[in-house]
């Protein structure tokens, strides 16, 4: 079966997806990569899906246009790092460097994506390791390890044996939002749950997180969209 398109501009194509426990047609509209996905029920004709897709195109592309295109990453582009935007530019000599006026990454333009991510990442272990540190502290427990990843379902991770896991690109939010998730990981090392007894202890060791939880929630998804190659 051939995934179509929205006829429209731009275009938008669709991946349909049959499955044996799907009662009926449904949409998602995905935050990271803005794909578009019909799962239909396994005996429905293809036709009844586009027509429901067709059904929805308004408001498809309303979600879509509120998400924001991708954005790949080279010079002249706008990359955030602690929640402040920077434009990418040419640099000179061996190593990148950020200063007011921009982020400038030397060598190939090809690489400009790839050499930027791994500065990011290298910024991104200092403050992450400088916060844990700071909250397991508070906490009174230690942790085991500390490792980064580029994962697409959660900004972080604790496992029962003390390991914290953490998106790199919590290095573009906010710091006090990369400041909230390092404290909620640690915050397991007392609790492996999200009860109340939880959340106190993420309010003891950080403070009221009302605020960069709802920047998460609503922004969290932005961050994704740049592609650095």
């Amino acid at each position: 079966m051939s995934d179509p398109h929205l006829l429209g501009d731009p275009p938008i194509p669709l991946l349909l997806r049959r499955s044996a426990q799907a009662k009926r047609i449904s949409l998602r509209i995905s935050q990271l990569d803005g794909r578009v996905t019909l799962t239909m029920p396994k005996r429905l004709a293809e036709r009844e899906a586009l027509d429901f897709a067709r059904s929805k195109e308004a408001w498809i592309r309303k979600h879509l246009e509120a998400r924001g295109e991708d954005v790949m990453v080279g010079i002249g582009a706008e990359v955030p790092l602690g929640g402040k935007n920077y434009r990418v530019q040419a640099g000179t000599g061996r190593r990148v460097e950020i200063t007011a006026d921009g982020i400038f990454v030397p060598g190939p333009a090809a690489r400009v994506g790839a050499r930027l991510s791994a500065h990011l990442k290298e910024i991104a272990r200092d403050r992450l390791a400088g916060a844990s540190d700071d909250y397991a502290a508070r906490l009174g427990r230690s942790y085991a390890r500390l490792s980064l990843r580029d994962t697409r379902s959660r900004w972080g991770s604790c496992t029962f044996d003390g390991g914290l896991m953490y998106s790199w690109r919590l290095v573009m939010a906010p710091p006090e939002v990369l400041d909230y998730v390092a404290a909620h990981e640690v915050a397991h090392l007392a609790q492996m749950n999200h009860s109340p007894a939880f959340w106190a202890e993420v309010t003891r060791i950080y403070g009221d997180y009302t605020a960069p939880r709802r920047w998460l929630r609503t922004h969290g998804s932005t961050l994704h969209r740049y592609k650095f190659g």
